[in-house]
């Protein structure tokens, strides 16, 4: 065959049978003989012919393939999410179409209208941070296509979420930090646009205001990239009043924020502690080990998946917003005092 896949006309047309009785012997159909559906089972593995599942999909008008879109392949935190997504998605036997946004406004509605083109039944989606627009999520829902956000979420599209409860992720982790002798915590957050964002700056603020200790405008940075942190954390470090501790917004800045702060002849975490939040691979390889907020990205992905295949198979009824919350844990290691 010169295609690189085979149809079930292109079998048809080989055996000398019509579509209809190849499609038949290949669905064990006992209106068959054996003989034929022996014959063209074995042509078809021969060939290697894989099924059209849109096409059988839209035949039997039971679209199980659902769409997501991630902020960027490569972060530990996605992978984990993904992974819980693809597990609850098997059980359900539904297939999945990812996206990367790679945190780009742009491509995030290319992935929109990508995976609407393909006619999936249903979109789980974490936002871009540099997206301030929200026409194309409600885009989704007035296709009458089921949506679910998980951690980035967009709080102008009403639909369902599922979420981490970063404040108290945020507020555990810095209360921790005070109660080992640290008073000067710097926060280096993201875009203060982005609802995780906020929330783990909120957090942070309210360990402050529990414990008596001031909020040092200065000690709040937006930086969520390891190149932002490569001249920004030497800047505070030579600044007149030094931070004593570091919560980072994620394990990746935290494992650089370290790194930087040893170079710079500083002991972690005798003299300066430091936070990440993931709790990733990442977080085993430092020297110190680091400390992490655990958000369970996996359970992530497994709710989030299980919500979307509920309302798509009508056995989530609640009307409105269903939100739904993963506490976080924090893990102690050896880059806190």
């Amino acid at each position: 065959m010169s295609k690189q896949y085979i149809t079930l006309k292109d079998i048809a047309k080989a055996l000398n049978l019509s579509a209809s009785t190849v499609s038949r012997a290949m669905r064990n159909n006992p209106a068959i003989s054996e003989e034929t559906r022996e014959l063209v089972q074995a042509f078809a593995k021969k060939h290697k012919y894989k099924p059209n599942v849109l096409a059988m999909q839209l035949r039997t008008q039971r679209n199980t393939t659902i769409g997501v879109i991630v902020p960027k392949l490569v972060h530990y935190f996605f992978s984990t999410v993904l992974a819980g997504i693809e597990d609850e998605a098997g059980k359900e036997n539904y297939n999945i179409l990812i996206c990367q946004s790679n945190e780009d406004y742009k491509k995030e509605i290319k992935s929109v209208q990508t995976l609407l083109d393909a006619r999936v039944s249903g979109i789980l989606a974490s936002q871009s941070k540099t997206t301030h627009e929200y026409g194309h999520f409600q885009d989704v829902l007035d296709n009458n296509v089921s949506l679910v956000f998980f951690d980035r979420i967009c709080t102008g599209v009403n639909t369902d979420r599922v979420v981490v409860d970063d404040y108290d992720g945020a507020f555990n982790a810095v209360d921790y930090m005070v109660s080992t002798g640290c008073k000067k915590i710097a926060f280096l957050g993201s875009d203060a646009n982005m609802h995780i964002s906020n929330n783990r700056r909120m957090g942070y603020e309210g360990a402050l205001r529990k414990n008596k200790l001031p909020i040092n405008k200065s000690f709040i940075k937006e930086c969520d990239t390891q190149i932002i942190a490569q001249t920004m954390v030497p800047d505070m470090l030579s600044a007149a009043e030094v931070p004593d501790a570091f919560f980072c917004i994620n394990d990746e800045v935290a494992a650089y924020c370290l790194q930087l702060v040893k170079a710079a002849g500083f002991r972690v975490p005798e003299d300066i502690s430091i936070c990440g939040f993931t709790n990733g691979y990442l977080t085993e390889v430092t020297d110190p080990t680091l400390t992490s907020v655990d958000q369970h990205g996996f359970q992530i992905g497994v709710e989030a998946a299980r919500l979307l295949i509920d309302r798509i198979e009508g056995r989530e009824t609640k009307e409105g917003v269903v939100n739904k919350l993963i506490k976080t844990n924090l893990v102690v290691r050896n880059s806190t005092r």
